[in-house]
């Protein structure tokens, strides 16, 4: 086998300069762009060391995506391929000689028969044919899979800048450089051939700097006023934060969000302190902290004892302002962004926020479930029938006038300018409102709540009104929608109901909630068909939803509370529809699933399952009472005794929610269990001892299910079995 002469490996670069990509989509792309080169090197054998996927590196920045792989092949190494033909019987007639089957064969591979080899395998003597494919350069390679890995990376959207049938690309690409071991590597996409050719800072650096490779690339652009590692970017600016908070007495506000984007907002990024008039702090710091971070993209500043002070940081595309021309100008918008912040929270308040209900009626929640006035009376009815369903099984502080009250005003912020203006402040603003308006604490912190928890670390509702708000609002959410088929499919989900559907089902864990999942459902389908534009809501509705609901419930247990699927599977078979004492359930089998006595007991009600399933149909006593006078060995009548003594002390646990203690109790039938199988003939001859062991071991699965279905253990998400057959 030949291998490629001279020098074997060398570095690769690809840089895609285009126009400002959106920064929130960048690191993203900068990911799938590595997947896309590491299936395409892989695919062609030109693998970096020490394995392709830790010799790529990408990341990105405002106007470029970049990739770098260190020691890939220059050189396709040579190939050894065999081809297998016909059968030695058919390639050779009965003298030796080759037939037609095996000159065809020899033909179609351009070589003479005599060059043909025969080999043995399972199936027999074949013919092969043995060819040396020689490696291609990896330049001509990269030349012809680039363009293609350029067009896979996936977009949120992306647009045809170059004609009609040009390629589609998030912005318009203006340079590429592809370089291997220094060398351009030709191609074209979009229009643009690539180069050597990097550009600078927009403002600041040369419009063409020439690079050779990964060696000089970063030092160049470093000098061009270009950070093009994030990281270097993010060093630069918590650095900066800190230095200059320090000097001024002062903490940048908290937000891990607002610093990750603004590290992809900016190529060469400087830290600013910025200021306002201090009369502006008399605003709720919650509108203050929504128009300084979304609006304007800075950071508040805090006092050393936590208080919001008349400063912000500014993250600049700059090296240094040193004249304050930049610092007035954030100044000057900021000014103009809070004024109108003060002016619609005096403007909004003067009217109560409950008199902005009738307005909801105009605002369209979706098309064919009429408008927020409608979902209003919806969650209406669903907070003050949970909060019935709390206050009934004894939780005292659930208040339903509140919890109606709480409802009545949770969207009318919807209608007022402060929230027209500033979107992300719905529900805060209302709870603002509605506290400085003088309603109850705990109705201003439930309105205020209500959309919590955004995400798997966001904590609940502060309150039980709260709780009730926002439950009766995503319930609405999912049953409605479900109802006229706006269900989620793959990337889509316009009314988020999976984020409402974890938020019921964390909601309800962390609060430790008594509830039915299937009579919540109903009733938020009945109030579907009770309320405008009376949607009704079927069965099969209902069990979708509750089935969503469910599969957001496993996640949670197996994401947070770190529980295996099979033990999940396990407590959900006896019953999932409290998932406070499911998860209960699933922490108990968690806890003992290892146990000396409980993994064997496990495995032999796996068995007792498989006996029922093939016995189905054959014994019609299978599901009636055990007959004592049958039991005629002494094993089954042990059994059959300790069943009915374990199952009245387990019983008695479960019924006080000691269930770890119930299970271990179940655990002790194992000494029980093993003699039955190993003295007993569950299948006997006599029909009635047959059909009256079955009985046995039916009522032994039913009885001791109730907590766990202890066959479902040792099964994966899909139900197959993860170990040996009971």
């Amino acid at each position: 086998m030949r291998s490629s002469a001279g020098k074997s490996r060398g570095d690769f670069l690809l840089e895609i300069g285009c126009e400002e990509i959106p920064a929130a989509m960048i690191p993203k792309a900068a990911q799938e762009l590595k997947a896309i080169l590491i299936k395409y090197l892989s695919a062609n054998n030109l693998g970096g060391e020490p394995t392709v996927e830790e010799s790529i590196e990408t990341f990105g920045a405002p106007r470029r995506l970049i990739a770098i792989t260190r020691k890939i092949l220059l050189h396709q190494q040579d190939e050894m391929r065999e081809l297998t033909g016909p059968p030695k019987s058919v390639a050779f007639d009965g003298v030796g000689e080759p037939t037609r089957a095996a000159m065809s064969f020899a033909e179609k591979q351009g070589i003479p028969v005599s060059k043909l080899s025969i080999v043995n395998t399972p199936k027999g003597e074949y013919l092969i044919a043995r060819q040396l494919v020689e490696g291609k350069p990896a330049a001509q390679i990269l030349a012809e899979v680039l363009p293609l890995a350029i067009l896979e990376i996936p977009w949120p959207r992306s647009m045809v800048w170059t004609g009609a049938h040009g390629p589609r690309f998030i912005r318009p690409v203006r340079w590429i450089v592809a370089l291997l071991d220094g060398k351009v590597i030709p191609f074209s996409f979009a229009g643009v051939r690539a180069g050597n050719h990097t550009d600078g800072h927009r403002f600041l650096g040369k419009k063409s700097v020439p690079v050779i490779g990964p060696r000089d690339y970063e030092p160049k652009l470093k000098k061009n006023f270009v950070l093009c590692k994030p990281e270097a970017r993010l060093k630069k600016i918590e650095a900066e934060l800190h230095a200059l908070a320090s000097r001024k007495g002062l903490h940048p506000h908290k937000d891990a969000s607002l610093l990750n984007l603004v590290t992809y907002l900016n190529e060469y990024p400087s830290v600013i302190l910025g200021g306002f008039d201090p009369a502006f702090l008399a605003l709720p710091e919650e509108i203050l902290i929504t128009v300084m971070r979304d609006h304007q993209k800075y950071f508040a500043a805090e006092s050393r004892n936590g208080e919001l002070a008349p400063h912000f940081f500014a993250v600049i595309n700059l090296p240094r302002d040193p004249k304050g021309l930049v610092r007035a100008g954030h100044e000057r918008v900021l000014r103009a962004r809070f004024a109108d912040a003060q002016f619609f929270w005096e403007t909004d308040q003067k009217i109560r926020l409950g008199d902005y209900l009738p307005r909801l009626a105009a605002v369209t929640y979706e098309r064919r479930l009429g408008s927020y006035r409608d979902k209003v009376e919806r969650m209406r009815t669903l907070a003050r029938w949970l909060a019935e369903q709390w206050f009934s099984s004894g939780i005292a502080q659930a208040d339903v006038t509140g919890s109606d009250r709480a409802a009545e005003l949770a969207k009318c912020d919807l209608a007022t300018e402060m929230v027209r203006e500033f979107t992300e402040l719905q529900g805060i603003v209302g709870g603002l409102y509605a506290r400085a308006q003088g309603e109850p604490e705990e109705i201003a912190c439930a309105i205020y709540d209500q959309y919590k928890p955004a995400g798997l670390d966001d904590p609940p509702p502060r309150n039980l009104t709260g709780c009730a708000v926002a439950l009766a609002d995503k319930l609405d959410s999912l049953v409605a929608c479900f109802a006229v088929g706006a269900i989620p499919t793959g990337s889509s989900d316009p009314f988020a109901l999976r984020r409402a559907a974890l938020g019921i089902v964390k909601i309800i864990l962390d609060r430790k909630l008594p509830l039915s999942i299937s009579a919540a459902i109903s009733a938020a389908a009945k109030s579907l068909g009770e309320h405008p534009p009376k949607i009704a809501a079927s069965a099969q509705v209902e069990g979708q939803v509750q089935e969503f609901l469910l599969e957001r419930a496993r996640f949670i247990l197996r994401e947070r509370h770190g529980s295996a699927y099979d033990e999940i599977n396990a407590a959900f078979a006896a019953g999932a529809d409290d998932l406070v004492d499911a998860a209960e359930r699933v922490a108990a089998v968690r806890a003992i699933r290892n146990t000396k006595n409980f993994a064997p007991l496990a495995a032999a009600f796996k068995r007792i399952r498989n006996i029922l399933e093939k016995s189905a149909g054959k014994s019609g006593r299978a599901q009636g009472g055990v007959r004592q006078e049958l039991l005629k060995e002494p094993a089954e009548s042990q059994l059959y005794t300790a069943a009915q003594k374990v199952g009245e002390a387990a019983s008695r646990l479960k019924k006080e929610g000691k269930y770890r203690a119930a299970l271990e109790k179940i655990s002790e039938l194992r000494p029980a269990v093993d003699l039955f199988f190993d003295k007993v003939l569950v299948m006997a001859e006599d029909q009635a001892v047959r059909e009256n062991r079955i009985a046995l071991l039916a009522g032994l699965l039913k009885e001791f299910s109730t907590i766990a279905d202890f066959s479902e253990l040792g099964a994966d998400d899909t139900g197959k079995s993860l170990g040996a057959s009971a």
